[in-house]
Parts: structure tokens; sequence; C-alpha cells
């Protein structure tokens, strides 16, 4: 892998994490690229030294513009490497991330625009994460973590946002998949139950798995916001 391609792609991992890390930790971005502690340590500085980030010791790292830009190549070929496998190759969406990681490193600029043609030009992953255009533009996407949400407000998953397969399965096994309208009939607070009201049964959820699912609101509740500590 030349030295380029291997920036695009820790710098895409770094884009995934810093949507839920203000400063992301260099253990967790260790962790989460399947990489050592020197490997990235390595990369840090490179990626620093050519303006791509800002790290500060012991709190994180975090992509500058310049670095979200170098990162928007390697998530296209990533999202759309994972609605290949799962559209034409008929993998579960579950195991597409991680099939992805392998699958993709095979893949140049003509197999990804035949494959972005195979599966109908999505702007979407599987798991609801919107795809960066050939320009390198990233789609923005209005919506919101369901514990956020009223109580009473009408529904669709926008984005499933966890990579455990555990986690996965089950939120397939409830159908509570992007693109699945609900109704949220109640909120418990103090991280109690959700209440989710769906063709053709009705889901009881913890504020765990909640926490993954994002969502579009077609029609706000008056509820109040869940209480939640």
């Amino acid at each position: 892998m030349s030295e380029s391609l291997a920036m695009q792609r820790y710098a895409a991992e770094l884009y995934r994490l810093q949507q839920d890390y203000e400063q992301v930790p260099l253990s967790l971005l260790s962790e989460q690229a399947g990489a050592s502690a020197q490997a990235i340590s390595n990369m840090v500085k490179r990626l620093q030294k050519q303006g791509y980030l800002v790290h500060e010791p012991y709190r994180g790292a975090r992509l500058t513009e310049a670095g979200e830009k170098l990162a928007m190549p390697a998530l296209r070929r990533h999202r759309l490497t994972e609605v290949f496998l799962v559209q034409v190759m008929k993998y579960d969406w579950a195991t597409a991330h991680e099939l992805s990681d392998v699958f993709e490193k095979g893949v140049n600029d003509e197999i990804e625009e035949r494959m972005d043609e195979l599966t109908g030009r999505p702007t979407r992953c599987p798991h609801g994460e919107p795809i960066p255009s050939k320009d390198g533009k990233m789609p923005v996407v209005a919506d919101a973590p369901l514990i956020e949400v009223p109580s009473g407000s009408d529904c669709v998953i926008s984005r499933v946002r966890t990579h455990n397969l555990e986690k996965l399965n089950y939120i397939g096994e409830l159908g509570l998949t992007p693109g699945a309208p609900f109704h949220l009939y109640s909120c418990a607070p103090f991280k109690g139950p959700l209440r989710l009201q769906m063709k053709p049964h009705d889901h009881l959820i913890g504020y765990e798995l909640a926490a993954s699912l994002w969502v579009e609101v077609t029609k706000r509740g008056e509820g109040n916001k869940p209480l939640f500590v």
C-alpha cells in the first residue's frame, strides 16, 4: 500500500471516530484501525507534519479541514464497498463493515466506478452513513440520536451507529434498520427503556441500544425529552 493510500485510510478512521469524540485518543484509533501503538504514533506524526491533523498529548487527535478532505476518498470507497457486498454479493449487513476493510484493499478507481454503477449510485451505506461524492463532498444528514427525541414523535431510522456484530444482528432481528418507520411511544427517565410502536410488533429497547440509533423525525412529539443522566 502506498503511503498516500495509508494516510487516507487512517484519516478516514479518524474521521469516523471524531463524529463521537471531540479529541480521538490514540489508543482508540489503534484499536479501531487494528494497528500497533507505534504504527499509530508514526502515522499521526506524518499526518500532523503535513497539516492533516492536530494532536494534543494526553487528549487525542482531530483532523483539520485538509485532513477531512484527505479522508473522503477512502470513506467513499469503504462505504461503496459495503453496499456492493450487501446488494450484489448478498452478504449480511451486519458483517459488511469488517468485510469491507479487507475487500476494499483490492479496489481501484475503475472497480470503484463499476461498483457505484451496479449498486445504483447509492448515497448511503447499509448502516445509513452518507457516502461522499466523487469530488469529496460529504452529504449533510439531518438526523439526531434517538435518545434525544421527545416521546410522541414519528421517526424513521436514519443511521445505525455501531459496528458491534451482536448489536447489529439484534437490531436487524428487530427490523430497526435504516428506512424503518416507527412511533416513539414513551421514554422512561434515568436511562430507562424506550417503547417503539411499529409494524408488525412493538419493541421495548434499552438505553444502550437506543444510543446506537439515529433517526429523522417526521413528526415531533410534545413529550419531554428523556431525563437521562
